[in-house]
């Protein structure tokens, strides 16, 4: 077994943003599984988790203002 090489910052972020929208190719996600590491994933889904709240609470903010 080849140790593949370690996944770019854009693609965590790609495979993180596709994750939440709930839309990817099954080809794209096996090449993800075999680049991304876990830690690189549960990093990548708090950031994005914590961007999706604030951009949230900023809008509720925005309309209810």
């Amino acid at each position: 077994m080849q140790k593949s090489e370690k996944a770019s910052l854009w693609q965590v972020v790609k495979a993180v943003f596709w994750s939440f929208v709930g839309i990817r190719k099954k080809s794209d996600l096996e090449k993800d599984a075999e680049m991304i590491q876990p830690s690189q994933v549960v990093i990548g889904g708090l950031i994005g988790g914590l961007f999706f709240v604030v951009s949230i609470l900023l809008v509720v903010k925005w309309v209810t203002s």
